[in-house]
């Protein structure tokens, strides 16, 4: 399936197309609203208190529950905009957002609301796109999880890469705040209270499994490599900056006979470890895709910093109000779910 989003920030919807849905499935809007509310903002003094009811409504693509197998598309309404927040410094490029090159490649017609398009608040549309996707890959028996494995300096539990536990993994994802280990949690949301307080901000790294994808599928060059589809897809996710499949940088400190994933026989051959995250070539090797993102600080903070008026071009100081969350990790989880299952529906869909 490919997507084209739409909308702005401070728009009056946001909303996304879906091409090449298959005809036939059936949409589960309870599930559909469960992962729509994952995301949603407003529940939490972890997030920017924007409060957002994110019902998706969906206006092509379906007949009597099902897909048709026609462009699908869905719209979610923006009800709590505060666009006076942003009119004070409509020219001040504030660090770390895309107001400056927005500003360049659109010739200063770019809505500069909250962002507008590159504004995080399009990632809602993706995680509709991402429960489609879902359902889709459920008929497969193929199953996506993911939590946050490190935040503001604390990191969850480690789990293991080949074979993680799957119930503390969708427990997780039914926490408010994605862990594993409470405790180690709650040391994270009490360091991203204290950046808060202090008008700053903290960034982190997501884990992400999909589980039970076949052995076999995807394959080494560009239009059907696993790892190229999964990294298109994330990042295109705002604020992502790093992506690293199975063991990741971790390979620079290994020796070959450490990173290997020795080969094992039985219901079918499997590896006793996973450090190549379930891909090799490009191609599934039967065990779990593993791979961390790594999203970086929150750009919207509290604390002033250097500018430059992009309509004089003189040196300025700005300090950035309104609602913004303190670190978009619990937020984001869904989020990164979603992108993987639209790749790996790509994947799995060629040989459907």
């Amino acid at each position: 399936m490919r997507y084209s989003l739409f909308g702005e920030s401070h728009g009056p919807a946001i909303g996304i197309v879906l091409q090449g849905v298959p005809s036939g499935l059936e949409l589960d809007m309870d599930f559909i609203g469960a992962e729509m509310a994952r995301r949603a903002p407003g529940k939490s003094p972890l997030a920017t208190a924007r409060s957002e009811k994110d019902a998706v409504r969906i206006i092509s693509g379906v007949f009597e529950g099902r897909t048709c197998g026609t462009p699908l598309c869905g719209i979610i309404e923006n009800t709590d905009t505060r666009s006076r927040d942003y009119a004070a410094t409509r020219y001040l490029a504030r660090p770390g957002h895309a107001d400056f090159t927005a500003h360049l490649r659109y010739q200063g017609f770019e809505d500069y609301r909250g962002g507008g398009h590159f504004s995080g608040r399009l990632t809602a549309p993706l995680v509709f796109a991402g429960a489609v996707a879902k359902l889709l890959l459920r008929q497969k028996g193929v199953e996506v999880l993911a939590r946050i494995k490190e935040t503001a300096g604390v990191a969850d539990i480690p789990l293991d890469l080949a074979r993680p536990d799957v119930e503390a993994l969708r427990a997780a994802g039914r926490k408010a705040f994605a862990v594993v280990d409470d405790t180690r949690g709650e040391a994270m949301q009490k360091a991203i209270l204290e950046a808060r307080a202090e008008g700053d901000s903290v960034g982190g790294v997501i884990e992400c499994f999909a589980l039970n994808l076949p052995a076999g599928r995807g394959g080494p060059d560009f239009d059907d490599n696993i790892e190229t589809a999964i990294a298109r897809h994330v990042f295109a996710v705002p604020a992502v900056k790093g992506l690293a499949f199975g063991s990741g940088f971790g390979f620079a400190s290994m020796r070959g006979s450490e990173a290997n994933d020795a080969f094992l026989p039985g219901e079918g051959i499997h590896t006793r470890t996973n450090h190549n995250g379930g891909i090799n070539g490009g191609i599934s090797n039967g065990m779990p895709v593993v791979f961390s993102v790594i999203i970086k600080p929150t750009p919207s903070i509290g604390k002033e910093q250097d500018t430059v008026n992009m309509s004089t071009g003189e040196a300025a100081r700005l300090v950035i109000t309104g609602r913004h969350d303190p670190c978009i990790l619990p937020r984001a989880v869904p989020v990164i779910e979603a992108a993987c299952a639209l790749a790996l529906s790509e994947v799995m869909g060629e040989k459907a």
